[in-house]
């Protein structure tokens, strides 16, 4: 299948740091937007525009993830996923991605998504089902 995937497409999405978006192992004064939760955030905010591409038939998994965390974020604040599509070759989109609350840029990531045929995955997932008993 051909994919329409515009090279330089841009899309945003922001998200409220909330306690399960924070760190919390230096104490309730040191609760900051933790790495995994930024991760998480940008891969739901590549699908999420990546899905609106596609027919139902297919959908997208992650597949790299290369991200550096500049600045702490506290709770309560407001974060920005601003995204930009950077590559697309066959069935691998390859994003930018920058992220930032109101007063600075906190980080930044390269990110890679698989296209995938949900069907033909479903199979996958139960032939590895079985597998493992």
């Amino acid at each position: 299948m051909a994919y329409d995937i515009p090279v330089g497409a841009r899309f945003t999405r922001s998200v409220t740091v909330d306690a399960a978006r924070a760190i919390g192992f230096m104490g309730p004064d040191l609760r900051v937007y933790a790495t995994p939760a930024i991760v998480q955030d940008l891969e739901f905010a590549c699908r999420d525009w990546l899905v609106k591409q596609l027919d139902a038939a297919h959908d997208s998994v992650g597949f790299l993830v290369e991200i550096q965390h500049k600045r702490g974020t506290p709770l309560g604040a407001v974060v920005t996923h601003d995204g930009r599509v950077v590559a697309v070759e066959r069935n691998r989109v390859t994003f930018e991605v920058v992220v930032r609350d109101a007063i600075e840029e906190i980080a930044s990531a390269r990110h890679t998504r698989v296209i995938v045929e949900k069907a033909k995955l479903a199979k996958l997932i139960e032939a590895k089902r079985a597998r493992l008993g």
